[in-house]
């Protein structure tokens, strides 16, 4: 079998297939090839592609995308996506040009109706989703009164319509009690701002979302938390709706002059005028009419008492009932479903009073079965079936209706204040980036998700998936008071392990759950926001490419390219890289025979998934590796392996991406070499080194005398254990300020996978001591990137020591203002308890500022240059998706999309990134004494230009 030629990264690398420029300057990725005419504006249809008269200018070249660029459309160009373009050009060239026209228009026509009708289908799922569910639920009422008899339902449902109808009607009663007091609660005017039954359906699926994804798997969610998510659920509702049902307030009521229209005429038209709007796809004269209708938040006051009034009147209302398994005398046990409960908090060192804390407490019947149906909950912020509205402002910008903000500041008004009070000008790239992020189309792999359903139908346990069972409780077999105590402590693990699996499947239900929705849709898009340090995220919280190798499995580009020369090799190296377990650190070459040695396997694996030989179930991602092999073998088995289409997206990922910046920061040879910003025959792997290292000190110290080195015996317990995966995970985070015992923790959990070590104290302390080891060796090899931590730290102690948040601004002009401060305690009474809800103080808390400062600031470099990368892979007409250090194309594409975030690299570090960072400081804070900048090596960034395996 043929092999294709193993990628090369020189800058006078070939590219005869490909129209990317050769020789590629760092200047000119600042040029712009159209990908479209010039943008449309907002105000009316702006995700659609363009009209008529456009397109039919559209200059194109043989790979789909346009060369020439008009000065209209220099500013800002975004990719579009609907299938029409280049299928457009393609029938041009079948017709003559009077018959061609015709063609394109009718077809053009065509694809426009459809991009409205996926319009108006993304509208309806952001704005009717609740009262979808209400009306099924009345329907099912009503059904149910009819047959006299209960409809077979899946169990979540089945409980959810127990408890609709009481529920409803003491909200009811709620709403009338307070309209008619005389002093209404804070909440008063808000538990009337919706019907009763919508209500009812937020409030029960909410309570429900929480104690199922809350992690720990205890059947408990902290009273303070429901009742502001529900607060919150409930105005965002009442928000969307507002301008579809007006009601007339008693302070608006005026007397009908005779000739002047009766205002509630007006309403209706108003009402009319919208409902005509969102029929006609008109969807920006809509949420222009959203916006000026000025709605004020209600508060975290006011939500948090509307939250806690519900709870209550969910506690009281809703019930359940065990299998009937008692004797036909005995009558039925109707416990209930919720109860309100308090817990002791968690002791602090030298306190003495006892805290406790409001939960809310669901019976176990109301979990058991949960988890295979808990696919019927309503998802809010689901993929979008049309590119998301373009980011503008802090909260102008991607889904059309549901609240959408620019950045996750959770709560801290400071850093809110900074990013609105930047000019948008500043902000232009980061919108952009995102922009290119969230126009990214995406479709569900059938293949990949058939193969998911079916194991997990057969129970899971296999391939990363939970298992479907519970761990069996252990009987006690002796009455040795020993042995009872050794027997309750397992009975413990065996319930939490328990208690984590649950949380676990109804995590994989919720993916699965979106997938099923999403599997027959032609492409969906997942719009991006930013966490405060500027690192890119998906809005859609389950089913996206930044969580699990199931979700990336399951996922693939929606627009296919064919693989060319160079991909079909991509391809394998990718394969190699998803099996793991070592051949990832191999040279290309070597990955590339590794796929070919294994090609019979390859081959199995895509023909025969579940009852061949199964090789891919041995893979570190297996659903990923599967999707791969599946890819791999279609181009096999043609007879033009370079034309075949590929969907897949092709990663290219940092090494150990953190130690990368810190060795561009400090320009330190010794440690560009270790992290690959220097080319080599095959990609250094620090995490091997870091593991000898510690091996070493391990062999030393296991050779000591016990009796006066504890140290001796862990060493002797530890040294055939230690390996590259051991320490990876702490090695990977000491960038980013791990303490010591957040590794111990990492380190402890990779020992009990090994399962050598069985006693509990004995593991622990192997985990302190191998911690301590392990942080150590990354002392010694990495002393220049510990230099400038430390100069990082200082400068944010400095700081934070005159009760100021440490502030700088990313090299793209996101502002950044690290959010710990110390919380202000706010005691508010309500329905059902006193609740203290927390806000932002004014008092910095100057430990964390300074700890959290210099994986902070790394992480919004590592996010500029992963945004950078993105703009310039679409200037260039590249797909492009991004997880942090991790960067996606298709595989045809793979090698100009590495010349790219190579070049991107450089750029970014050849400004004067900590010399800048310190003139701010210095300019923000003239008063204070800044320690001078570490000294740095000469390492030439240039080489990064020629490293094959810097990213790879």
């Amino acid at each position: 079998m043929s092999t294709p030629e193993t990628p090369s990264f020189s800058r006078n690398t070939q590219f005869p297939s490909s129209s990317f420029p050769q020789n590629l300057k760092l200047h000119s990725l600042h040029k712009r090839p159209p990908l479209l005419p010039p943008p449309i504006s907002d105000a009316t249809d702006h995700n659609y592609p363009g009209s008529a008269d456009h397109m039919s200018n559209l200059q194109v070249i043989p790979n789909g995308f346009p060369t020439n660029l008009t000065s209209e459309s220099e500013g800002r160009v975004f990719i579009r996506d609907p299938p029409w373009i280049s299928a457009l050009f393609m029938k041009s060239l079948l017709f003559s040009s009077k018959k061609s026209s015709g063609v394109k228009l009718e077809f053009q026509e065509m694809e426009r109706r459809k991009y409205y009708l996926l319009r108006r289908r993304q509208v309806k799922a952001e704005t009717e989703a609740w009262q979808n569910m209400v009306e099924e639920y009345r329907e099912l009422e009503r059904e149910m009164c009819e047959r006299k008899l209960a409809p077979n339902l899946p169990y979540f449902k089945k409980l959810m319509l127990g408890w609709f109808q009481p529920f409803r009607e003491a909200i009811e009663k709620e709403q009338n009690v307070r309209r008619s007091l005389k002093n209404k609660a804070a909440f008063a005017p808000f538990i009337d701002a919706l019907p009763a039954d919508k209500i009812a359906i937020i409030v029960m699926h909410k309570i429900m979302s929480l104690l199922m994804m809350g992690g720990k798997g205890d059947r408990t969610v902290r009273v303070v938390e429901a009742a502001v998510q529900i607060g919150v659920a409930i105005e965002q509702e009442v928000r969307i709706q507002n301008f579809f049902k007006k009601e007339k307030s008693d302070q608006r009521r005026v007397v009908v002059a005779e000739g002047e229209e009766d205002p509630s005429k007006e309403v209706a038209i108003l009402r009319q005028r919208v409902k005509r709007l969102i029929r006609r796809n008109r969807v920006n004269e809509v949420q222009m009419l959203l916006r000026s209708e000025e709605f004020e938040s209600w508060g975290r006051d006011a939500q948090a008492k509307l939250g806690c009034c519900l709870v209550e009147l969910l506690t009281q209302s809703a019930y359940v009932q065990p299998p009937i398994d008692q004797t036909a005398d005995c009558p039925p046990e109707v416990r209930p479903a919720f109860r309100h409960i308090f817990k002791i908090a968690a002791r602090v060192p030298g306190q003495t009073i006892v805290k406790k804390y409001g939960v809310i407490e669901c019976d176990p019947l109301v979990l058991c079965g949960l988890d295979k149906t808990v696919r019927h909950m309503v998802i809010p912020y689901v993929p979008m079936l049309v590119p998301p509205r373009r980011w503008k402002g802090y909260d102008k910008g991607g889904y059309l209706f549901l609240p959408s903000y620019l950045m996750r500041t959770h709560g801290s008004r400071k850093q809110q204040d900074a990013v609105r009070a930047v000019h948008p000008k500043q902000m232009q790239k980061v919108y952009e980036a995102l922009d290119t992020l969230g126009t990214t189309k995406w479709r569900v792999n059938k293949r990949i998700l058939s193969v998911v359903e079916s194991l997990w139908a057969l129970g899971g346990d296999i391939a990363g998936l939970v298992s479907r069972e519970n761990v069996p409780i252990p009987e006690l077999l002796s009455d040795n008071e020993a042995e009872i105590k050794s027997w309750k402590w397992s009975v413990r693990k065996v319930k939490k392990i328990n208690q984590e699996r649950h949380s676990q499947r109804c995590d994989l239900e919720l993916k699965l759950s979106v997938a099923r929705k999403m599997k027959d849709e032609e492409g969906f898009y997942y719009p991006h926001n930013l966490d405060f340090r500027g690192r890119a995220y998906p809005m859609h919280p389950h089913l996206n490419h930044l969580s699990s190798d199931l979700c990336r499995g399951i996922l693939e580009f929606a627009e296919g390219r064919p693989l060319g020369k160079s991909g079909l090799c991509w391809l394998k190296i990718h394969l190699a890289n998803l099996y793991g377990g070592g051949v990832e650190k191999l040279s290309y070459d070597d990955r590339i025979s590794f796929v070919e040695n294994n090609i019979a396997e390859v081959l199995d694996s895509a023909d025969n998934s579940l009852n061949g030989n199964r090789w891919w179930l041995k893979a570190e991602d297996p659903f990923q590796c599967l999707a791969a092999c599946i890819n791999l073998s279609e181009a096999l088995k043609s007879s033009s392996p370079h034309t075949v289409i590929s969907h897949l997206p092709i990663h290219q990922d940092g090494s150990c991406n953190g130690l990368q910046h810190y060795a561009a920061l400090g320009r330190d040879s010794f440690e560009a070499a270790a992290v690959n910003l220097v080319a080599g025959d095959k990609p250094s792997d620090v995490y091997s080194e870091i593991a000898e290292r510690v091996h070493k000190i391990m062999k030393r110290d296991s050779e000591k005398d016990p009796e006066t080195d504890p140290n001796a015996l862990l060493a002797k317990i530890l040294i055939g254990q230690v390996d590259r995966k051991l320490v990876k995970q702490t090695v990977m985070t000491s960038v980013y300020g791990v303490t010591y015992v957040g590794a111990r923790e990492q380190i402890k959990r990779r020992l009990e996978e090994k399962g050598v070590i069985r006693d509990d104290k004995i593991l622990f302390n192997a985990a302190c001591y191998a911690a301590r080891v392990t942080m150590a060796a990354l002392e010694e090899l990495f002393q220049a990137a510990r230099a400038i931590m430390g100069w990082l730290g200082n400068c944010a102690k400095i700081i934070a020591q005159e009760n100021q948040p440490v502030r700088w601004t990313t090299p793209l002009g996101l502002p950044v203002v690290q959010p710990y401060f110390k919380t202000q305690r706010h005691v508010i009474k309500t329905s059902l308890q006193v609740l203290a809800l927390q806000r932002e103080g004014d008092s910095v808390e100057v430990r964390k500022q300074r700890t959290a400062f210099p994986p902070n600031f790394v992480h919004s470099l590592d996010g500029s240059h992963m945004m950078m990368t993105a703009i310039a892979c679409r200037n260039a007409g590249l797909r492009f998706a991004g997880v942090h250090d991790s960067f996606w194309t298709h595989a045809c594409d793979v090698d100009r999309m590495n010349q790219i975030l190579r070049h991107k690299f450089v750029e970014l570090y050849s400004t004067p990134i900590l010399e800048n960072l310190l003139e701010s400081f210095q300019t923000l804070h003239p008063t204070l004494t800044f320690p001078p900048l570490p000294e740095r090596g000469d390492f030439d960034l240039e080489e990064v230009l020629e490293s094959p395996y810097f990213f790879n």
